[in-house]
């Protein structure tokens, strides 16, 4: 009988047939098999997590690893041992800010070279696309290897992702539909941005009002349409424009999105004024946004019952917004568990479509074939934040802790201040 490296039982396991007891067999960083909880199967090693749930590694799409001031090495280190004590198994990288952002061959070989003995966890790679790039460079990313490209229509990008025009959005746009991939959108309209009037929280959101949102996805879908190319709105904010991206989606243009905890979570009015530890682009909008944007990913925009926004990642923008991402899998837990959502639904959002739309077959899913990217979850714990911690969250009783990670079926250590050695890596010998 085969030998198995590691088996993790769970009465919760979260796999593709539902919620329920299952024993997880690991092979060569694989899942090789999904058994019953009590079956026999032989192992170098064994862990039983009882009513601890085991759900696949989450995968956040458009994270920044750099603050400013640190090295880039330093970011993915630093970065990516955070994501693995949040349950993350996969980061997709956003191509700025991040010094040099990744725009061409030779600045995602600097990120390659950052991250190729620091990762705590799997990483890949959006291209940067601005005014100055050109189907020759887009070409040259893909084939070395990102998962998606990804441009905006402001600020929002950060340093290094100068706004697009409709000219070369509707240009880019053209070329990414050949190659197949995503592309990702911060899809604030820089036209409709004022300047704020201070540094308060309250400033910065009537600089930035919903129909810069309103207005930046119209210009999307516009382009969308007469291109072709599969575009993925991120951050999703204003949930005043959820009906026009359910009628996009009505018609067949090719348009997805996520959102993010914090904006699920933290409602304007309940934001202390002058902390910029709440300071986000787009930035954190009223409590009846909030209630929308909940109905926009509960609730299905088709006869399919495919959700109007479809996935929820950390938008961890250490430095120049909010920096969360050890807490993104407790804090959404926290809120959807009082709207009465399940396990199922977490992993839904934050892996398997995350994974279907980056294109990483391997990931998001516990099953036969998958890679072993795992992280026991405790849904009936509570934590409490430390009132050091430099998140929106600090001081705040989340409801969910991640116990345990796993990469490739070998352990991650839970401290994020930890040094491990590295377990993860690019991914991008795998997607050429």
């Amino acid at each position: 009988m085969r030998q198995f490296d590691l088996v993790i039982r769970s009465r919760r396991a979260v796999t593709p047939t539902g919620v329920g007891p299952a024993a997880v067999a690991v092979a060569d960083g694989r899942v090789a098999a999904v058994a019953d909880y009590r079956a026999e199967l032989p192992c170098r090693g064994q862990t039983d997590l009882g009513e601890v749930a085991l759900l696949p590694g989450m995968v956040d799409v458009d994270a920044a690893v750099q603050a400013p001031g640190q090295l880039l090495s330093q970011g993915y280190a630093r970065t990516t041992r955070a994501a693995a004590a949040g349950g993350i198994t996969t980061l997709v990288v956003a191509p700025a800010p991040a010094q040099p952002a990744i725009t061409s061959t030779d600045t995602l070989r600097a990120h390659l070279h950052a991250s190729a003995s620091s990762c705590a966890v799997h990483v890949a790679f959006l291209g940067g696309i601005t005014p100055r790039s050109g189907p020759a460079e887009l070409a040259d990313l893909r084939a070395n290897g990102v998962v998606g490209f990804a441009c905006s229509l402001s600020d929002g990008g950060g340093g290094g992702l100068a706004a697009l025009d409709d000219v070369h959005l509707g240009k880019s746009m053209a070329e990414v539909a050949t190659m197949d991939v995503p592309l990702v959108v911060h899809a604030e309209d820089a036209r409709e941005l004022g300047s704020p009037v201070g540094p308060s929280n309250s400033a910065l959101l009537a600089a930035r009002p919903p129909r810069a949102e309103r207005r930046g996805l119209e210009r999307v879908l516009a382009a969308a349409r007469s291109n072709g190319a599969r575009v993925h709105i991120a951050p999703f904010v204003a949930a005043e424009c959820a009906a026009i991206l359910a009628a996009a989606q009505a018609v067949g243009i090719p348009v997805s999105a996520q959102t993010c905890p914090h904006y699920l979570c933290l409602p304007a009015e309940h934001v202390p004024d002058a902390d910029p530890a709440y300071r986000c682009r787009p930035p954190l909008r009223s409590d009846a946004n909030r209630g929308a944007l909940w109905n926009a990913l509960l609730h299905g925009a088709d006869s399919s019952g495919n959700a109007i926004v479809g996935s929820v990642a950390s938008g961890h923008r250490p430095g120049t917004g909010i920096a969360a991402i050890r807490w993104t899998l407790p804090a959404l837990w926290t809120a959807a568990r009082r709207r009465g959502r399940g396990l199922a639904e977490l992993s839904r959002w934050t892996a398997q479509r995350p994974a279907e739309l980056m294109g990483l077959s391997a990931k998001g899913r516990i099953a036969v074939g998958c890679d072993a990217d795992l992280v026991a979850f405790d849904p009936d714990a509570h934590q409490t934040v430390p009132a050091a911690d430099d998140s929106p969250y600090r001081g705040r009783r989340l409801q969910g802790r991640v116990t345990g990670t796993w990469v490739c079926g070998i352990p991650v250590p839970s401290d994020p201040d930890k040094d491990p050695s590295p377990r993860g890596g690019p991914l991008l010998s795998a997607y050429n």
